[in-house]
């Protein structure tokens, strides 16, 4: 395998900057594949198999229970390995991440960068603009460290019901770019999950667990696709400011 992502890996190989190289393939197992996924699966793959010293990951980034289950979970295996390629051992889940990615949504609490949203899930999407106008602030954007602390805490424990509260980073609801402003980090979801039973009423967004789940993991190279381009923003903004940067 040769074009311009091989080439920059190498060049961070020979720099240094990487002894090994980690790249994942990180379903949601909300459906079957298609064939952008296939994309994916022979790019991150296909780099492990063709460089020694790389391996991939399948990390399946399950953090909606009620989209979720174990038929997709065991299609997307087996369309993998029609593909031709094997994970090994090397398979992986964000919900196995949940207690961690909760603790960092509380120091981001804790830092004043994230905060309870209680407005209603339309005013909520209403409040967020436009591509053409800036959204406007949540009316408890200004909520206290302690009360929000006390608020996601509560969440956690399942006191409230689904749509009264999200936490939402703090970030600029005036920024042109839409994942920008105020992206939910959390929800309130009473379902049962296929990996951890009913452990959670709350559930991370995907925009917040996957840039994480890839840090905690120590992958080096996070390969998207196009579609994703303006989400990369949101996952470096939350790696920077958890300062969970890979090595």
């Amino acid at each position: 395998m040769n074009n311009f992502i091989t080439e920059i890996i190498r060049n961070d190989i020979d720099s240094g900057k990487h002894k090994d190289i980690l790249t994942r393939f990180p379903p949601e197992p909300n459906g079957y594949l298609h064939i952008g996924h296939a994309t994916a699966i022979c790019l991150n793959f296909g780099i492990a198999e063709s460089m020694d010293s790389a391996k991939c990951n399948l990390r399946f980034d399950d953090t909606n229970p009620s989209k979720e289950n174990t038929e997709f979970l065991e299609s997307i295996k087996e369309d993998i390995r029609w593909l031709g390629f094997d994970w090994g051992t090397r398979e992986f889940y964000a919900s196995a991440y949940f207690q961690k990615l909760y603790e960092f949504a509380l120091r981001l609490i804790d830092e004043g960068k994230a905060y309870v949203d209680s407005q209603s899930p339309d005013d909520v999407r209403s409040n967020r603009g436009t591509l053409n106008e800036p959204g406007t602030n949540s009316p408890y954007r200004k909520r206290s460290v302690e009360e929000n602390i006390d608020l996601f805490k509560r969440m956690r424990s399942g006191e409230f019901g689904e749509g009264t509260h999200v936490l939402r980073a703090k970030i600029n609801m005036g920024s042109p770019n839409i994942n920008m402003r105020d992206p939910i980090m959390y929800r309130i979801i009473h379902a049962e999950h296929h990996q951890t039973g009913n452990q959670w009423p709350i559930y991370p967004m995907y925009d917040y667990a996957h840039g994480v789940s890839d840090s905690i993991e120590g992958i080096t190279h996070s390969l998207c696709t196009k579609e994703y381009e303006d989400h990369r923003p949101l996952y470096d903004w939350f790696i920077e400011q958890l300062e969970i940067f890979p090595s």
